[in-house]
């Protein structure tokens, strides 16, 4: 029966009606904090999720993980394609040709990067075909000149398809007349949209039509590859350039948006940092509760020393009602964290329709909808911690119930 105690009283004390409703309070308090803090950390993380896949599927999806170029040009890039796809990491390779340059149409002017692609390799290193809002890819027919633009791009061109845009590039045509930028009319023959903000800068033309423009001829700029392995896009990069020798140069992609990559990994350290912190806070306002419940419980502790209750035995009926507190307060948390995390995407797209508000704009933040993506590891890992909190916040006053001396208590009952 002695072996139970701690379980039966512990309990009880957690169900009983105390007469001090203060200490009832500062319980209360305690199981709510524990539960506002589980569920926004798991909230918090699982958008933080979001945000890391969508970066991985959208924006690497788009951008190619390793860029292979010859400053002079590539003439014989199919060989060099077919060398490159026997590596052992390398799952796909695509060449094209970059070229910046500004759209006009009527007045309005965006900047964009333009990529020569070839539409059916296109298809190995990039999933723009399967985010084509309007159109397809293999419209691209070389010496049709036509384009496909990003849905903002488009939006802000005040563009759809069939209309006809106007291409200008930094490099000077000189004719009799005198020097004038190089321009091409291109017809829109498709959008794309990634949800993204490529979606604002990038359009696709053919890698034949491109070259023409360039005053390339055969040549192409490069080769873009597909890696089994983003995180090994700078190792390989390097192998493959150190393979191939002088005259070519490597670029992976976290040149152009590994920062971002950093920033979101940063963030959620440091978020999940902040609001464990915030778990801590509730945690130990339990030590609160159990120091007023043991100054309370004198009485009853000295009893239960009097009748053969060790000093183990008291600090387990402390160290229980303490974890009963907390586990509530994290059990509520946890489901209410995971029914947010996979309801939040729903939820702001719905204030979104309804208000008339957006949250996030793709022409500030790499994309225009809120992610979440619920990583049960996480969560346990939450748990775990939150767990351990309160676990540490009950000893100390389990200790002191324990040093109860219960002549001294008892002498003045």
């Amino acid at each position: 029966m002695l072996d139970r105690l701690p379980f039966l009283i512990g309990l009880r004390y957690v169900r009983a009606k105390r007469r001090n409703h203060f200490i009832s309070f500062i319980s209360l308090t305690s199981m709510l904090g524990l539960m506002l803090g589980v569920a926004v950390l798991i909230l918090v993380l699982s958008v933080m999720n979001g945000f890391d896949h969508e970066l991985r599927t959208r924006i690497l999806g788009m951008v190619p993980h390793s860029k292979i170029e010859s400053p002079g040009g590539m003439s014989d890039w199919k060989s060099l394609a077919d060398r490159l796809m026997e590596r052992e990491r390398v799952i796909g390779a695509a060449p094209y040709v970059e070229q910046q340059g500004m759209f006009s149409v009527g007045g309005r002017n965006e900047g964009a990067m333009v990529n020569g692609i070839q539409p059916d390799w296109e298809d190995r290193v990039s999933i723009i075909d399967e985010h084509m809002q309007d159109g397809r890819l293999d419209d691209l027919e070389p010496g049709e000149w036509n384009i496909v633009l990003g849905s903002i791009l488009a939006s802000r061109l005040g563009v759809g398809m069939g209309d006809r845009v106007t291409l200008l590039v930094p490099e000077a045509s000189i004719t009799p007349a005198g020097v004038f930028p190089r321009l091409k009319r291109f017809t829109v023959s498709g959008v794309f949209s990634v949800g993204a903000d490529l979606d604002a800068g990038l359009a696709y033309a053919n890698i034949e039509d491109m070259q023409t423009l360039a005053r390339m001829g055969d040549e192409v700029g490069g080769l873009r590859l597909e890696l089994d392995d983003l995180f090994a896009a700078g190792s390989e990069t390097q192998a493959i350039i150190n393979e191939l020798g002088s005259g070519y140069r490597g670029l992976d992609w976290t040149y152009s948006h590994g920062n971002l990559f950093q920033a979101i990994q940063m963030e959620k350290r440091m978020i999940a940092l902040l609001l464990t912190v915030i778990i801590a806070v509730a945690a130990f306002n339990i030590v609160s509760t159990l120091v007023m419940v043991v100054t309370d419980k004198h009485a009853d502790i000295a009893i239960l020393r009097t009748i053969g209750a060790t000093p183990g035995s008291i600090m387990g009926i402390f160290i229980v009602q303490g974890l009963a507190i907390g586990v509530i307060g994290i059990l509520v948390g946890v489901g209410l964290g995971v029914l947010l995390a996979l309801t939040i995407s729903d939820l702001i797209g719905w204030v979104e329709t309804a208000f008339g508000i957006q949250f996030l704009d793709a022409g500030v933040y790499f994309i225009s909808d809120l992610p979440s993506r619920l990583n049960w590891t996480d969560v346990r890992d939450i748990v775990a911690a939150a767990l351990g909190l309160t676990f540490l916040s009950t000893l100390y006053p389990a200790w002191r119930a324990a040093k109860v001396q219960p002549a001294e208590v008892l002498r003045y009952e």
